[in-house]
Formats: structure tokens, C-alpha cells, sequence
């Protein structure tokens, strides 16, 4: 069966609980319980948004988040936030190096954190020139949205690995 593409306004699309949104497609066709996943988590945020049923098998594909209605594109996002919850770095205390390991004190949207980084070139990763993400030892997933919009100090301790 070819999976369908939701785009515009071919589905309404409402949230069910933390995860899990209701699909009802303008042509008649039901999906319930499916959970919206990005097919690519770094690069594609608000594109090609998979919807997997209980068996994680794949049942329609949203092309862009943005074109749906409003309703339906809130219900998605809400869903995504809530899976792929990374706090945003907002501010940094301290980047120390000891032993090749990075330790990182930093302020978060969900409070200060301090965190370790054992592989410098495999755990932090700038995307598009401005964007960080950063993987601590305990595979938590940390996230600095512009680098540009941190405050002078902060942007001076990542010096190096910008």
C-alpha cells in the first residue's frame, strides 16, 4: 500500500495524548493512535514529519508542517516538542577540557545543567553555521538554536568549537 502524503488541508489532524495525534484524511481514511517522528531530526525540523502506528510501522508522511492548518499543525508540534524534548542552551558558565572530556556548565529553558562531552568531534555538531547541538556521556541531547543570539561572554567560552 502507498503510504499518503498530508499536505494543506487533505487532514485534520488532532493530539490524543503527550505523543499521539488522530488522523482523518479528507478522502474518508482513519489513522488513530499514530505518533509523529521526524524523518530527519537535525536538518528536516518542520519537514517530512513520519506517522507511525503501534507496530512503529509507517502510515502517512506530513511534507511540511507548516502548510497544514493551524489546529492540525499545532497538534503535530505539540506532539514533536513533547518526543524530541532537547533543552535549549540559553546561556554558558563554563567549558572546561580535562582529560579530552569536555565539562560544561550551562543555563538551560529548563534550568541550569551541567553536563560532560567524551568525544569533542562525534558529540558536538554545528548545523548551518549558527545552530549547536551537543551529546553529553548519558546520550542526553542539548541544543543552542543561534549561536549568534548568545550573549557576548557565553559565545566567548565556545570559542572553540565554533
Amino acid at each position: 500500500m502507498k503510504v499518503p502524503y498530508i499536505e494543506g488541508d487533505n487532514a485534520k489532524i488532532t493530539r490524543v495524548d503527550l505523543t499521539h495525534v488522530d488522523v482523518v484524511m479528507f478522502n474518508g481514511q482513519k489513522f488513530e493512535n499514530v505518533e509523529p517522528r521526524r524523518l530527519f531530526p537535525i536538518s528536516g525540523l518542520r519537514k517530512y514529519i513520519t506517522l507511525l502506528d503501534a507496530e512503529e510501522k509507517e502510515v502517512a508522511i506530513i511534507r511540511k508542517l507548516d502548510s497544514l492548518m493551524e489546529d492540525s499543525k499545532k497538534a503535530v508540534e505539540d506532539c514533536l516538542n513533547e518526543y524530541y524534548l532537547v533543552p535549549k542552551i540559553i546561556k554558558v558558565y563554563e567549558v572546561k577540557e580535562i582529560s579530552g572530556n569536555i565539562n560544561m556548565h550551562v543555563l538551560t529553558n529548563k534550568g541550569e545543567r551541567k553536563f560532560e562531552i567524551w568525544h569533542r568531534y562525534n558529540d558536538i555538531k554545528i548545523i548551518h553555521g549558527t545552530r549547536m547541538l551537543f551529546r553529553d556521556i548519558a546520550d542526553n541531547r542539548y541544543e543552542i538554536e543561534d549561536i549568534d543570539k548568545l550573549d557576548k561572554s557565553s559565545r566567548v567560552k565556545l570559542g572553540t568549537f565554533i
